[in-house]
């Protein structure tokens, strides 16, 4: 009985003891070819139940390890799954021994402790081997110039074709990019002029309905532009001189300020159809002539 007794205890004991972790594995980079100085990363992954946390304590703490070994950084990122925790843990290490010939160095282990409802596990994180290599042989070889030395690998040229095409490319998009915003501004006379009675149609154009005084006024300030100067029927004969371009409606543009006189300064004159239509193709007329189509 004493014996039947003592073994149920102790495989409740065992039972109790089970390891709370479901997965783990440590991901690390080749085991060679290291030289002081090197950085070398480690990566842990623990999976564990729901009801598990990780000790924070129990990861290494940044800093020196030893007269060689130095933990640069510690990352600790948990995540939720279907059926428990990830922990994935971020180890950088760098070492700062300068062998003589290559030597195998191992990077000490350590335990990572959980717990689960009061109650702590552990998993234990193994050492890591890996060989590191001197930066120079250790008999240096000599000739009569002094030293043996091998000079670095020369960099291949680049090309400066795509530098070039990238320069003159750049070059022409802002010098077209400066003459938009320059026609746009109206820095560049020619092209202004070019859009002075078209600026005036677009405001004509765009009325609801019929507005005498605003169209007269459009097609005033478009003969003002063009003139340089406000322009009077008094000054008809100046501006077709420096404009012959415009002789050939001459009679439109008498017509134009007579009315434009008596609407302005005349009492009980009523506006029709037939003034508003003549208006716009004196506006339209203009337009042509400024593209160079009259």
């Amino acid at each position: 009985m004493r014996i039947l007794v003592l073994i149920l205890l102790l495989t409740g004991c065992s039972a109790a003891q089970h390891t709370v972790v479901e997965a783990f594995n440590v991901n690390s980079p080749r085991p060679f070819g290291y030289h002081i100085g090197d950085e070398i990363p480690q990566q842990i992954i623990v999976q564990t139940q729901q009801d598990v946390e990780l000790q924070a304590g129990s990861l290494p703490l940044a800093g020196k390890q030893s007269y060689w070994l130095e933990l640069k950084q510690v990352k600790l990122q948990k995540t939720e799954f279907a059926t428990g925790w990830r922990y994935v843990i971020d180890l950088t290490y760098q070492v700062f021994y300068a062998p003589l010939e290559v030597k195998m160095l191992k990077i000490p282990g350590f335990t990572l402790h959980f717990s689960q409802y009061g109650k702590l596990s552990s998993q234990a994180v193994p050492d890591w081997s890996f060989t590191i290599a001197p930066l120079r042989e250790l008999a240096v070889r000599k000739s009569e110039e002094g030293e043996y030395m091998r000079p670095a690998a020369t960099p291949d040229f680049m090309s400066g074709l795509n530098a070039q095409r990238g320069f003159y490319l750049g070059l022409l998009t802002s010098t077209a990019l400066l003459a938009y915003l320059a026609y746009l501004y109206g820095f560049i006379p020619q092209f202004q002029r070019r859009s002075i009675f078209k600026r005036a149609w677009r405001r004509i154009n765009a009325l609801q309905k019929p507005e005498m005084a605003v169209m007269l006024l459009a097609m005033h300030q478009a003969f003002n532009q063009v003139f340089g100067r406000p322009l009077f029927a008094v000054q008809l004969a100046e501006f077709l001189q420096r404009y012959p371009e415009y002789r050939s409606i001459a009679a439109q543009l008498q017509w134009f300020f007579s009315y434009s006189n008596r609407f302005h300064f005349s009492t009980g004159m009523i506006v029709v159809e037939d003034d508003v239509q003549q208006l716009k193709a004196l506006c339209q007329y203009c337009r042509k002539i400024e593209q160079g189509r009259k």
